[in-house]
């Protein structure tokens, strides 16, 4: 068995949701047992029907964490809603210093970068409460592990599609989208290739080390929802420019439109040695729909 993963002790999926039940697929096929944290009854009755043992837990009420000894833990709960830091990780890691932790972030911890190819050595230098928060974060994360040992990895994450992760409400609301001349470029990432990734990560991610995670192929977000629209046969969704997005759109929705980057993917693809399966939207976006 490879660093990282030991089929003797069960892992912890921190945040059990798509993403998670797509991580302890694979971990159950390599005869690894899987505890998945939720908190609700109804989540945890979902793992269980997958094999995945749950355990209902609020992160959001420190008093009620229970401190456990896990070899690997997988970090997927975003943080709260409101906020510059994550007080959610940072109580956990009062009781919990585990061997590993692959923890999820975003891309959005590099703020606007004009539209640059960027690597891993880009500044931090988030500009929205969303990407700050996930930077406090890796920061008790990396302080944790040089004062209790555990290692950290860290993967960067931008957009993530995948079955069941369409914008088929936002296209069937008929809401518009930014014109291309003014379209910033945006990344994404299947969510079949994220849960390789995360694996990988576990096995052999360097510890202190971040990771982009993308399919190394950008558009812009209206291109996306275009093209999902085209999948979907619903119709096109109509194009406006910034100055009526700014006055309309959610702020939300604004922070993702504020920020263009393109991710270098290559230290992803030659430390974990994930290729992406889904290199591009051409070839990821056929398979969300239902077989027929």
């Amino acid at each position: 068995m490879k660093p990282g993963l030991d089929s003797t002790s069960p892992a912890l999926i921190v945040g059990c949701g798509d993403i998670g039940l797509r991580v302890a697929r694979h971990l159950l096929m390599r005869g690894i047992a899987v505890h998945g944290q939720v908190r609700r009854t109804a989540t945890a009755q979902a793992l269980d029907q997958a094999g995945v043992t749950p355990v209902i837990a609020d992160l959001d009420a420190p008093a009620s964490l229970a401190a456990a000894a896990y070899e690997l833990v997988f970090w997927f709960a975003p943080p709260p809603a409101t906020g510059d830091t994550d007080p959610r990780i940072r109580a956990w890691l009062t009781k919990n210093s585990p061997k590993r932790i692959v923890y999820i972030s975003t891309s959005g911890v590099y703020g606007d970068c004009g539209n640059r190819w960027i690597d891993e050595t880009e500044p931090l230098k988030p500009q929205t409460p969303r990407g700050r928060r996930r930077v406090d974060a890796e920061a008790a994360l990396a302080d944790h592990g040089e004062r209790r040992g555990t290692e950290t990895v860290i993967l960067r994450v931008p957009g993530i599609y995948g079955p069941g992760r369409l914008p088929i409400e936002r296209l069937r609301q008929g809401l518009p989208v930014i014109a291309d001349d003014e379209s910033p470029t945006t990344n994404r990432i299947h969510a079949d290739d994220l849960a390789r990734v995360a694996i990988a990560a576990a096995e052999c991610g360097r510890p202190g080390e971040a990771y982009n995670v993308s399919d190394g192929t950008p558009t812009t977000m209206s291109d996306y929802f275009r093209r999902c629209a085209a999948l979907l046969g619903l119709p096109e969704p109509r194009c406006v420019g910034m100055a009526e997005a700014r006055r309309t759109f959610t702020p939300a929705m604004l922070s993702f439109l504020e920020e263009s980057k393109r991710l270098l993917n290559s230290k992803m693809r030659d430390e974990l040695g994930v290729t992406p399966r889904y290199p591009d939207l051409a070839s990821g976006l056929p398979s969300c729909l239902p077989a027929r």
